[in-house]
């Protein structure tokens, strides 16, 4: 089975004697390839079907057990688009089912990892015990500003980060974002965001038009999904992207119209939408343009006119001289909108589809608050289904950030985003138009990239078994629980469970039983073990899932 990140396959690094070599040539080769891409002089007037795409809806199982790695074709993940039928259930005033009982230790964690980008020491535990209402709307209901808190971020030089301008250093800047924000939820629906209305600047070819188009999704992370899919729909990335700037009414383009209802807002196969919708659609948008030169690439984004299709269309069998504004509206208010929804909304956060008394109070939520975001949120994060059902396995940017956050480390080197990039997602370059397949986060080859990410955060504080003068010895007389409990700590001590703590706890025991028998032996076989049981745990099934 081939993974998103199957194509990025980098020659590990080799560990020596407490140092590690340098990806130098590998960074530099990488870099070559994205600036020698050329700008080009000027788009392709008419492919309406030019990106790939998923039709089959995402299968998505729970992890019975972390005893052992799960199969690769059973992780559970989130399916985008939802499969959901063509006759949902209407809107219901009942409310969704809610956790009563105060938060746990365990759910207050996994709302941390699936609502953020996993906790800070002692963040989970100081939630545990309070109203789960409460918990959660304090992720929800941010004030003002976000807060940035640590170390701003720098490349490998410490020179501050170039995100408009460096390769990969735009995924490191929204990788520290993720690490140090403390609107945690702001940051993961901006990602959700990015997944939704999928853009790669692999297309795109501007990293400050990605990062606008990432501001954009924060400010609208949780408040109204008409207002937020008015704003994508003429954003300077998604104009290139999906060809907006190659519609007018003497050409129409279809690409935007198609994946506005397919992929954004109500689903395919469902009877929601027709061919003659698509190309109605597609003149309902035309009119948006922008200005092209050899030096300065595609600039002055306007909406012209002249180049709008003024006579009626007919969408969804009404008829009007549709705008682009109202393409958005009828998308929105179409009868299969809500249930799309809040069906691909919930997929992110529960890898189970919801039942359908839950997905009618849902969508009556959602239509009865004008489509805001934010309700229909508070009522996942608040559901037993997200609370105490399946584990959902954790992406690889998330699993990264959630790393970093453990262990108090900021975003210090651009390595990141290659190593990242070949655990299946480098931010601002989603594979295609349809976003990440969540499905498919871990293979063979997306699995040791994550033992890579995990090698990487402890790079500045291992343990060096052969330090030099000046230095510090390792102990000499740690005992293997002591050792266990240091390594849980160093993880700010995450719980796994009885099995992976058996296996590794039987490794502590046993690692050094007929090696480490000379004296000068005890001290860096010691360290070494360390290192080892901090990867283990790191790498362990319980935590690549929440």
């Amino acid at each position: 089975m081939s993974g998103a990140g199957s194509a990025t396959h980098l020659r590990a690094g080799e560990r020596s004697a407490g140092k590690r070599t340098t990806r130098a040539s590998a960074q530099g080769r990488r870099r070559a390839l994205h600036r020698s891409r050329v700008k080009p002089g000027k788009h392709r007037r008419k492919h309406h079907r030019r990106h790939k795409r998923r039709h089959v809806a995402k299968a998505v199982h729970p992890v019975s057990s972390a005893s052992t790695v799960p199969s690769a074709a059973g992780l559970p993940g989130a399916p985008a688009p939802p499969a959901i039928g063509a006759s949902p259930p209407a809107p219901s005033t009942a409310p969704p089912p809610a956790v009563s009982a105060p938060i746990t230790l365990a759910q207050a964690s996994r709302l941390l990892w699936r609502a953020g980008f996993g906790p800070t020491p002692g963040q989970a535990e100081a939630l545990a015990g309070l109203p789960v209402e409460a918990v959660v709307q304090g992720l929800t209901r941010p004030s003002g500003a976000a807060v940035l808190h640590g170390p701003a971020p720098t490349n490998d030089d410490g020179e501050a980060l170039a995100p408009a301008d460096a390769w990969g250093e735009d995924h490191c800047w929204w990788l520290d974002r993720m690490v140090r924000s403390d609107q945690q939820l702001v940051e993961r629906m901006a990602f959700i965001w990015h997944d939704w209305f999928a853009n790669s600047n692999e297309k795109v070819n501007s990293q400050q038009r990605m990062l606008d188009q990432n501001q954009l999704f924060r400010d609208h992370a949780l408040g109204n999904f008409r207002d937020l899919f008015l704003a994508v729909t003429t954003d300077p990335a998604m104009l290139v992207f999906l060809d907006g700037i190659e519609n007018s009414k003497s050409d129409p383009n279809e690409n935007y119209a198609r994946e506005m209802m397919e992929l954004f807002s109500l689903g395919a196969d469902r009877g929601a939408y027709s061919e003659g919708d698509v190309r109605g659609m597609a003149r309902a948008l035309g009119g948006w343009t922008a200005d092209w030169t050899q030096s300065s690439g595609l600039q002055n984004f306007r909406f012209v006119a002249s180049r709008h299709d003024n006579a009626n269309k007919t969408v969804f069998g009404q008829t009007g001289k549709w705008s682009w504004e109202d393409a958005v509206r009828l998308c929105v208010a179409n009868p299969l909108h809500a249930s799309f929804f809040v069906s691909k909304l919930w997929s992110y956060f529960v890898p189970a589809p919801p039942s359908e008394a839950t997905r009618a109070s849902l969508q009556g939520l959602y239509v009865g608050s004008d489509y805001e975001i934010r309700p229909v949120v508070e009522a996942i994060l608040q559901h037993p289904d997200f609370l105490d059902g399946p584990e959902l396995v954790t992406p690889p940017v998330v699993y990264n950030a959630g790393l970093l956050r453990a262990i108090g480390r900021p975003v210090d080197t651009t390595s990141w985003s290659w190593l990242c990039a070949s655990a299946g997602q480098q931010l601002f370059y989603p594979p295609n138009v349809s976003g990440w397949d969540f499905t498919r986060w871990l293979d063979t080859s997306t699995a040791k990239a994550r033992w890579e990410i995990a090698s990487y955060v402890t790079a500045k504080s291992y343990p060096n078994p052969w330090p030099g003068a000046g230095e510090a010895k390792y102990s000499a007389t740690e005992e293997p629980s002591d050792a266990l409990a240091s390594a849980f700590a160093y993880w700010a001590n995450p719980a796994l469970s009885s099995d992976s703590q058996a296996c590794i706890t039987a490794f502590a025991q046993s690692c050094l039983q007929g090696v480490a028998t000379a004296k000068w032996q005890q001290s860096p076989y010691r360290a070494l073990r360390q290192n080892a049981l901090r990867m283990l745990i790191a790498t362990s099934p319980d935590m690549q899932v929440s």
